[in-house]
């Protein structure tokens, strides 16, 4: 009998080989040209609020995530209902919809609510108005990437609390811990297994999808290069650095996920 071929445990990364050498020439090509260097350090001015953008909404949107998880979760039928309303809704909604809409309807809206909520307290002089104004274009564009990823996450977390052991549960219950201290104790550390990769998927498309704030006229990474290409007229080179910038945002969180994951599975495999 032939033995079988071997089968390598882990394919060398020669796509991350390749696109690391690809990303040194750009930046060789970036520090030995004026023109490149110029258009690399005015969208470099993009780069906090881009980030900012993303950590903000991604912090909030995991939080009201997980609280969509638990009511679905829940006893109650009202909860469950309604975190599955809320999710099947927003999720059918493209996040550039769901961006025009916070921004041009849903703060007006809020904004007269408010108003009229507290009419009393403003007639007696111990309020001011809040004016839409006063809610800024970058606001407005985090709570919208809040309320569309948090949609997502919400089916992450689910999925993640429902792949832990129900006998698990059940031998922490007869210990005595109180509901958080299983979730906190028993649930959510195994849970994590399941949810951080599908998690940090969503924080890369976050990143990608945080160039959409630049249609509201957020001084992102995009929109300045977008004001900067249609006054210069260097499209190409705008764009080409652009994308550059983009790619090694999201390629470098990708590896840091993905490591961070293989030290949990080493960790988790040594406990």
């Amino acid at each position: 009998m032939s033995a079988r071929p071997s089968v390598p445990a882990r394919d060398f990364p020669w796509w991350l080989v390749a696109a690391a050498a690809m990303a040194i020439v750009a930046a060789v090509g970036i520090a030995s040209s004026d023109l490149y260097t110029q258009v690399f350090t005015t969208l470099l001015k993009g780069l906090g609020i881009t980030i900012g953008v993303t950590l903000i909404a991604f912090a909030l949107a995991s939080a009201l995530g997980l609280l969509l998880a638990l009511m679905a979760l829940s006893s109650s039928v009202v909860l469950r209902q309604t975190a599955r309303f809320y999710v099947e809704i927003v999720r059918g909604i493209p996040i550039l919809v769901l961006l025009f809409w916070i921004a041009f309807a849903g703060v007006p809206v809020f904004v007269a609510g408010w108003n009229a909520a507290l009419a009393p307290l403003r007639g007696a002089g111990l309020v001011d108005e809040l004016l839409v104004r006063d809610i800024s274009l970058l606001w407005r564009a985090v709570i919208a990437l809040t309320i569309g990823y948090s949609a997502f996450i919400a089916e992450v977390f689910r999925a993640g609390i429902l792949s832990v052991e129900a006998g698990q549960i059940e031998a922490a219950k007869a210990l005595g811990l109180s509901p958080f201290q299983r979730f906190r104790l028993i649930v959510m550390p195994q849970a994590l297994r399941t949810i951080l990769p599908p998690l940090g998927n969503d924080f890369v498309a976050m990143v990608k999808d945080s160039s959409l704030v630049s249609v509201l006229g957020v001084a992102d990474i995009t929109q300045i290069g977008k004001v900067y290409a249609a006054g210069s007229f260097r499209f190409f080179e705008t764009y080409s650095i652009v994308a550059y910038l983009y790619l090694i945002l999201t390629v470098g969180l990708s590896l840091a996920l993905r490591g961070l994951e293989k030290r949990l599975r080493q960790g988790q495999a040594a406990a």
